[in-house]
């Protein structure tokens, strides 16, 4: 059988946010996930794309954030690819500590790997690969 893939491409704006969950509902009925999977990775991706946008893009709504899903063997895979400069994910601060217990940002990173079963970075932190057992 072919890998399928299911893709979706929006603009760095806000308003494009508001796509990702129709995208996951188009996920879930292409794979039959259960809700608390469907949860999950509406979060992962909802933090991601939102990365990309704000962080990635600087919210230039002329670059785009291309998302990339497939399902092989039990997992879906997402991948999220901004046109920014890319980051250093190991740079980043960790939320837990006390100092950042109270900062309104810097979560987003920490939540995505705590809902998706496996993250990696790739392309110079241009694209995060999130992976979900389903």
């Amino acid at each position: 059988m072919a890998k399928q893939t299911k893709s979706l491409t929006l603009s760095s704006d806000f308003d494009e946010i508001q796509r990702v969950e129709s995208f996951v509902d188009e996920l879930q009925d292409w794979i039959s996930f259960d809700d608390e999977i469907y949860g999950n990775v509406m979060l992962a991706l909802s933090e991601a794309v939102t990365n990309a946008i704000v962080h990635g893009n600087k919210q230039d709504s002329d670059k785009k954030v291309h998302i990339k899903a497939s399902q092989n063997n039990q997992k879906l895979t997402i991948s999220i690819k901004d046109e920014g400069e890319g980051f250093d994910p190991s740079s980043l601060p960790d939320p837990l500590q006390d100092e950042n217990l109270l900062k309104e940002g810097g979560r987003g990173v920490y939540l995505i790997e705590q809902f998706a079963d496996e993250v990696t970075y790739s392309e110079d932190g241009t694209k995060i690969t999130v992976r979900f057992l389903v």
